[in-house]
């Protein structure tokens, strides 16, 4: 029996979409794949890039697409709803993403898609019409309902992507394939279903224009490589992704061929370092027999479950967990690192993944400065080493900005800088200062040096800056979130010769009292990507 959505909310089981907690695993099928053997990903002769996964892959899928729209060609889904669905809100996600027992906007999912287009948090969506999609919904699973997966097939229509859906197959909630483990119908690990069908030569047929026949047995090769490298500050563990990942490689790929990239994502429970998973989900997803035999290279990332209460079943990021506010657009720490491994591949254009750095600030030059609407009777904050970095409106009816300095003579002279962005971790607040006024926005200034002293002092709350407003920290609540990328003019006055100092600063006066303190304990970061 299904339980309810708070039953489920209360046991952390609503985190997931793929459930059936507890069930021991089944005996291995055949493998259908090679022994993965170490390696490195390496560039190849891409032409096309396409996305395809299950339950939170699904969504993971469709975030890669949609966000990336000029890297990804189309996406293949089983089981999963509309870009955005859970807008950085857990409940959302368990009750309009999964049950329909609240409207999930569409109306709204697509005007904020178009929103971030228009303000460069996403690919231009324009790149989405004439795409394929295929989308997945089996009338026996109970746990993505069939009006979620409707709702994505509507998605992409208002975009002109040309979508192809299947809803005439009673499947679980399960990735469907000749080589599934499962009978049809059943949810349950390890959620490889077999329908007496082949949905794969179905979507590949769809992505690709035309499909070959599949090869009896894969015979190309499986690369396990270290995921670390393409995640930001090189660390996986943090954003709930493993340190293993994989690719296959069929022989034509490697002798020089043109070929094109399938992004192949599991859904919860079925990453390789889940209670011994494995290859389960690469063994039996019936990709790699269609790569031999259609020039196809099938990246496989791998995400892992968190220690804490987060992610404790390896989902991939579709609601904002670990404090992610940008998961399904540009800065999102999964986006990229995916990203980062296509490029790696000769996708996207065939850009090698940048190099880059992460710095923290340095706290004995952070800081926070208090004034009058107006820039008047300004002073340096005092409540930093109790609190952290005052930002808005005090209670004391003076508006906070706050300084911070970064070393960034780190940044490599000979290399040009791609891209930069701050993540801020929030420690506490009062009130929502992005709502007040309505539409508010968290500026970030740049300037190439320091703005008077390095230390933080009263005139720095209006001193002039090389670059102001080249990037905003988006509203959140909890946790840690990321700016959009710096504009050319803020990636301009980075100072590779010392110190860049940010002043982060709302953009107009809050009409009462709400603020936010940040960086009390986790000191803010400037990522800096370059080539």
């Amino acid at each position: 029996m299904r339980s309810s959505p708070v039953a489920r909310f209360g046991r952390l089981a609503a985190l997931l979409l793929l459930v059936a907690a507890g069930q021991a695993l089944p005996s291995p099928a055949v493998a259908a794949a090679p022994a993965p053997v170490a390696g490195e990903l390496r560039p190849y002769n891409v032409d096309r890039v396409f996305s395809a996964g299950v339950s939170s892959g699904g969504y993971m899928a469709t975030q890669l697409h949609v966000a990336h729209s000029q890297t990804f060609d189309g996406s293949a889904v089983f089981a999963s709803g509309p870009y955005n669905c859970a807008q950085n809100d857990l409940n959302r996600a368990l009750n309009a993403c999964m049950e329909v027992s609240q409207d999930l906007q569409l109306s709204r999912l697509e005007q904020t898609t178009r929103d971030w287009s228009a303000r460069g948090l996403i690919d231009d969506v324009a790149g989405l019409s004439g795409d394929p999609v295929y989308t997945f919904s089996g009338s026996a699973d109970s746990t993505v309902e069939r009006p979620v997966v409707g709702a994505l097939r509507d998605y992409y229509g208002r975009f002109g992507a040309r979508v192809l859906h299947n809803q005439a197959t009673a499947a679980g909630h399960a990735w469907i394939s000749p080589l599934g483990a499962n009978s049809c119908g059943v949810t349950r690990s390890p959620w490889m279903n077999n329908c007496g069908i082949d949905p794969e030569r179905e979507f590949l047929g769809h992505l690709l224009g035309s499909v070959a026949a599949p090869a009896s047995a894969p015979g190309g090769r499986l690369v396990q490589f270290d995921q670390n490298a393409y995640a930001p500050g090189g660390a996986a563990g943090p954003i709930s992704m493993d340190d293993k990942g994989f690719v296959y490689t069929p022989t034509a790929c490697e002798d020089g061929a043109v070929c094109s990239v399938v992004v192949a994502l599991h859904g919860c429970k079925q990453g390789y370092s889940y209670q011994g998973f494995g290859t389960r989900f690469i063994d039996q997803a019936y990709l790699n027999e269609y790569a031999d035999t259609n020039r196809l290279i099938v990246l496989y990332p791998q995400a892992v479950a968190t220690a804490t209460l987060d992610n404790p079943n390896g989902c991939w990021n579709w609601w904002g967990y670990l404090g992610d506010s940008s998961y399904a657009r540009h800065g999102g720490r999964q986006l990229d690192t995916i990203v980062n491994m296509v490029r790696a591949l000769g996708g996207g254009g065939g850009t090698p993944p940048p190099g880059g750095t992460t710095l923290r600030s340095a706290a004995a030059e952070d800081g926070y400065v208090k004034a009058a609407g107006d820039g008047t009777a300004a002073a340096v904050g005092t409540l930093e080493a109790s609190y952290g970095l005052a930002l808005g409106r005090g209670t004391d009816g003076k508006f906070n900005r706050a300084v911070l300095s970064f070393d960034t003579s780190a940044v490599p002279a000979d290399k040009k800088i791609t891209r930069a962005y701050l993540t801020v971790t929030r420690s506490s607040g009062s009130g929502d200062p992005w709502a007040s006024p309505a539409g508010n926005r968290l500026l970030v200034d740049v300037h190439q040096g320091c703005l008077g002293g390095c230390a933080v002092e009263p005139a720095d709350w209006s001193a002039p800056v090389s670059a102001a407003g080249a990037a905003e920290v988006p509203a959140f609540t909890t946790g840690a979130a990321s700016s959009t990328d710096l504009s050319p003019a803020g990636l301009a006055a980075i100072n590779r010769l010392g110190t860049t100092q940010i002043r982060l600063r709302f953009a107009q006066g809050q009409t009462s009292t709400a603020y936010l303190f940040a960086n009390k304990d986790a000191p803010v970061t400037l990522t800096v990507e370059y080539e």
